[in-house]
């Protein structure tokens, strides 16, 4: 019997979680009770400093010790321990799926940014986006092996991000192609807001950073499903590649001055080579276990 694609997308994604895991650990966080460093003090084992005792402080972290050599009332400070708050949101278009590698490999990582947040104990909320199209996956509903994100059409291709509760310190995790014509810095800001730790994966393919296209052509649009005849000569082909390598290097350099960590995810290739080759370095995900 032959395994649903589906579910094997998801064991894939679950079988790199076991060994790679989103960047967290050079972060602190904000978020309920957890096992994780947060920005504020709390009272787990690992000590932070020290501060003069003050009318309200628990008096089961007053430094004794310190009281005895000096006589001044001083507390004790320990390292908050929280559930980071990572928001998950995957790009629906029709660019996203229109080849089923590009699926494929969308969908693992999608899948795999779920099974990290929640191998952490993350306080995870996930959102699919079309344009201005948004939906807030329930949870439940996005972990059920049945369910995969569906990509959608409209006029609109430009995740409309602004509209997205995100919560404050939380991770916000955008999973598109960036194809679309667009400056970037828009969509950065809202990633980088309310002291936000933004994440893109990309996916491409090599044939649409690299096509191979020659004479009588004819494109489609896999956005609208409009087609059109194009004769393409070497010219041609010369200046798409530029705006296409000019395109990326403009979200990568935004990317770097919203301190944004970017990724791109080759398609057609293994998650684990692509993770470990491509994010590994970019400290958008971590070894573990």
């Amino acid at each position: 019997m032959t395994a649903d694609p589906l579910s094997a997308r998801r064991l894939d994604a679950r079988k790199c979680a076991g060994h790679l895991r989103l960047s967290l650990r050079e972060r602190s966080w904000q978020g309920s009770q957890g096992n994780w460093a947060g920005a504020g003090t709390g009272s787990s084992i690992d000590f932070q400093d020290h501060r003069p005792y003050m009318p309200g402080d628990d008096p089961r972290y007053i430094d004794w010790a310190a009281y005895a050599r000096s006589g001044q009332t001083i507390m004790k400070l320990y390292r908050e321990e929280v559930s980071p708050r990572i928001d998950l949101v995957l790009d629906v278009s029709r660019s996203m799926f229109f080849d089923p590698a590009k699926a494929e490999q969308s969908h693992r990582v999608f899948f795999f940014c779920m099974e990290s947040a929640l191998s952490i104990a993350a306080a995870l909320k996930v959102f699919v986006i079309c344009g201005s199209d948004l939906q807030l996956i329930p949870l439940e509903q996005a972990m059920d092996p049945m369910w995969q994100p569906e990509t959608a059409a409209g006029a609109e291709t430009v995740p409309g991000l602004e509209q997205i509760p995100f919560r404050p310190h939380s991770m916000r995790i955008l999973i598109s192609d960036l194809l679309f014509d667009v400056p970037p810095d828009p969509l950065l800001s809202v990633l980088s807001a309310q002291k936000g730790n933004g994440v893109i994966f990309a996916p491409y393919l090599e044939k649409e950073q690299n096509p191979d296209w020659s004479g009588n052509m004819e494109l489609l649009d896999c956005e609208t499903g409009r087609s059109r005849r194009q004769r393409v000569d070497a010219g041609l082909l010369q200046r798409y590649r530029m705006a296409y390598a000019r395109h990326l290097q403009s979200w990568q350099e935004s990317s770097r001055r919203y301190q944004v960590r970017m990724s791109r995810i080759p398609c057609g290739v293994d998650l684990a080579a692509a993770l470990e080759s491509e994010s590994l370095p970019q400290g958008v995900v971590e070894t573990w276990g």
